[in-house]
């Protein structure tokens, strides 16, 4: 999937409709999407331009756009809470994840932290527990990203509590949630300056995991908790929303030093 030009067959595609309500569909030639507002034929979208306009069997207009990674993890099927796109974007900046970046992740959820650490042209090891999950993250990565980029997301089921095999990591991203039992494997696993970072629910975990890091060779550690405020703008009308993303975990990334 190229992410430019004409939509093609078999590639996600974003409905919008005149209440903005969304719909993530999956493009294949004679497919139809059904709502409560009609039929609309996927063949009408295949070869369109994104930001067309089209018309249901019942008149409800819709605006076909490819997804964002913001949209994608929202609409995305979940075998596991996600981590939102909210932190998604502060993490890739705090573990300072690059191209050909060596990544061990583990706690592979649903596949929205990969599916944005692959984008940014990371090479990914990932630990899972638990198979459904597993495939389930490969799945959801695949249909955003397309086949290509399996190549770079080499998982396993297996707990990253008993250890890490791999060596000279750039990076380590954890969500899981007893994180402080990584922290010896991630000190022989990564590379002297390379970035342990683990996303947490609660403070508890948060406190724990500093303690680990305080008696590790790890060193400047912090943690960051993100919110997001949205705001109403209409005209003089101009106002926070009344709903906002507060809490939803705390960030924790440290370095690994010499001594």
């Amino acid at each position: 999937m190229s992410g430019r030009g004409p939509l093609e067959e078999g590639e996600p595609v974003l409905l919008i409709d005149r209440k903005r309500r969304r719909y993530l569909i999956d493009l294949a030639v004679g497919g139809e999407f059904h709502s409560h507002s009609g039929v609309l034929a996927h063949d009408e979208l295949i070869g369109a331009d994104e930001g067309t306009l089209f018309r249901s069997t019942r008149g409800m207009v819709f605006t076909v756009l490819r997804p964002t990674i913001t949209d994608f993890v929202l609409k995305m099927p979940r075998g596991a809470q996600v981590i939102y796109p909210k932190d998604i974007g502060p993490i890739l900046i705090m573990a300072d994840i690059f191209p050909g970046a060596r990544v061990l992740e583990s706690g592979l959820g649903s596949g929205a932290l990969s599916t944005g650490m692959l984008r940014a042209g990371a090479e990914i090891i990932g630990y899972e527990i638990r198979d459904d999950f597993e495939a389930k993250a490969r799945e959801n990565v695949e249909r955003f990203l397309g086949t290509d980029v399996l190549e770079r997301y080499a998982t396993q089921v297996r707990d990253v509590y008993e250890g890490i095999d791999e060596g000279e990591l750039d990076r380590i991203v954890l969500d899981l949630p007893e994180p402080w039992q990584v922290v010896p494997h991630a000190e022989t696993a990564l590379r002297k300056g390379g970035i342990f970072l683990a996303y947490t629910p609660s403070i508890i975990q948060v406190s724990q995991l500093h303690d680990a890091l305080e008696e590790s060779h790890f060193g400047f550690a912090e943690t960051t908790e993100v919110l997001n405020r949205s705001w109403h703008v209409q005209g003089n009308a101009v106002r926070p929303d009344h709903r906002m993303v507060a809490h939803t975990g705390f960030l924790t990334h440290a370095r690994l030093l010499e001594e």
